[in-house]
């Protein structure tokens, strides 16, 4: 079967961006878009007032000449362009940049203040790619990971295989052993045929594949991104089935050509068997499963609506996971799969019961994972930039500090960005930076020594919206990014925790 995934695997997220934050009371005295006043963790509406050098501003959740650093949500008011975000805790300057959440991961994270928490000494440089195991290659440069748990069945299926060939086949000895390990890995590599079949077709409509990973139960190619029509999403869905079964056809007419009571005959039997039992299952109607995922399609078709086919694919896939879980016992013990029947309980019946209740748990939690995912994929469009930026106050570099917060403060905003002579910005500060000086020394300290160059991939149009903004996070990692209009004009500065608390808004959020 093949997994869907969204933008992200959004890791955690920011709050709802369109109605949650203050907007700016003083009209801007730069040529920056208005925007948001600075919240606090005391209310909404801050007032300019002079500094206290005995008190830092990060310890006083009253002063409204905090540095641009995010101090909790604000309440909503009238809005004269755009709300603002509520902004994540400081960060430590030493730091490398974080990447910009891919997908839901870390929901709460989000909500902690610098009142309450000071600087996140948590947040970690950008995480590397996500390994999955050991990696076997790149097909269609896509990574083939093999994960742990696979040794864990391989040990199984060569146990229990090998058990049968000393039915079968005695005079093999402890050699039945290393034909039942053969076996498995054929197993294995059926399946990656399988799924290699989802991930061409994947590239085929050009959507991206992040890897493909072979587990306790099969295998998953994780897609990024959802069909854009529910006919390809059907064929996206079928070829995996498809392929299993033209490879049952192989190795039937393969067994044709072999002596049933020999070795390559057993072997090429039981590869027969277990991809039609593969594509058998794979077709069953319910999400995570392929014909779960053929079931959305059509309903999507009927009805017009992703999101309806997902409710009733995934509601399916949670009624088949219950079914599993009392069925496959009671036709095992009852004899229906071709084994004898039992009154007793036994080693058997255990075993029974475990798998059934493994694959149930697996059905269920992926069913439920196709409904958040889709969930969040619904709202993804409410992700803006223009809506999630905040609005920026340029100063040059020489500028102190104290006097750059002074005019951020007066004009509503929550970001400096240091500009040339000629208005033409260079470099952002981050507002990590501001936190860790203290307020006796910002008379004295110069923006320029705490800004951060900007490179192209930070700066960023105030048109993007959705994948689109996602895209362009992920591809170059930030913690801040300049926000520009298509003329050229600054808009503000787009921090990456707002996206991220977005993110996790949009999962709480119903359908």
């Amino acid at each position: 079967m093949d997994e869907s995934g969204g933008r992200g695997r959004p890791r955690s997220g920011t709050g709802e961006p369109t109605d949650q934050h203050a907007p700016a009371t003083t009209p801007p005295t730069d040529r920056t878009p208005p925007e948001p006043a600075p919240a606090s963790p005391s209310g909404p509406e801050p007032t300019p007032a002079a500094p206290r050098p005995e008190e830092p501003p990060a310890a006083t959740p009253d002063r409204p000449e905090a540095p641009p650093a995010d101090t909790g949500p604000a309440e909503p008011t009238e809005a004269p362009r755009r709300p603002e975000a509520a902004q994540d805790a400081p960060e430590n300057p030493s730091e490398e940049p974080s990447e910009p959440p891919p997908a839901p991961a870390h929901p709460g994270t989000g909500d902690r203040t610098l009142a309450h928490t000071g600087p996140d000494k948590h947040r970690a440089p950008k995480p590397p790619e996500p390994r999955g195991g050991l990696l076997m290659g790149r097909p269609f440069g896509v990574p083939v990971y093999v994960a742990p748990s696979w040794f864990l069945v391989a040990a199984l299926i060569t146990w229990v295989f090998g058990g049968q060939l000393e039915r079968v086949l005695p005079e093999l000895g402890a050699a039945r052993y290393l034909v039942s390990l053969f076996f498995a890995v054929a197993f294995y590599a059926s399946v990656l045929v399988h799924e290699l079949a989802h991930t061409v077709a994947a590239l085929r409509f050009k959507l991206p594949v992040r890897r493909i990973q072979l587990q306790f139960f099969g295998g998953v190619s994780e897609i990024e991104k959802e069909s854009d029509t529910p006919g390809r999403e059907f064929i996206l869905a079928f070829v995996g089935p498809l392929l299993s079964l033209v490879l049952a056809g192989i190795f039937y007419g393969a067994l044709q050509a072999v002596e049933p009571g020999t070795v390559p005959g057993v072997l090429l039997a039981g590869l027969m068997i277990s991809n039609l039992i593969v594509a058998a299952f794979n077709l069953l109607p319910g999400l995570p499963l392929d014909g779960g995922r053929m079931l959305r399609a059509v309903v999507w078709k009927i009805t017009g609506k992703p999101m309806t086919g997902t409710i009733a694919a995934a509601w399916v896939g949670r009624a088949l996971a219950v079914a599993v879980l009392i069925g496959l016992p009671l036709l095992t013990q009852s004899g229906a799969l071709g084994t004898d029947a039992e009154d007793n309980v036994g080693m058997d019946t255990v075993m029974d019961a475990l798998l059934a209740a493994i694959l149930a748990a697996i059905i269920w939690t992926g069913a439920g994972n196709s409904l958040r995912m889709a969930r969040l994929r619904e709202h993804l469009p409410d992700l803006r930039a223009r809506t999630l930026t905040r609005r920026a106050v340029p100063v040059e570099s020489d500028t102190p500090l104290s006097e750059a917060l002074r005019r951020a403060n007066a004009a509503g905003a929550r970001a400096l960005v240091v500009v040339d002579t000629d208005g033409s910005p260079l470099s952002l500060v981050r507002e990590a930076a501001i936190v860790q000086v203290p307020e006796h020394r910002r008379p004295w300290v110069a923006v320029g020594g705490l800004a951060q160059d900007l490179t192209d991939g930070m700066r960023v149009s105030a048109e993007l919206a959705g994948e689109d903004l996602l895209d362009a996070l992920r591809a170059h990692p930030a913690t801040e990014y300049l926000v520009i209009e298509d003329t050229g004009e600054i808009y503000g500065v787009l921090s990456a925790a707002d996206v991220e608390r977005a993110f996790v808004k949009a999962m709480a959020r119903p359908s």
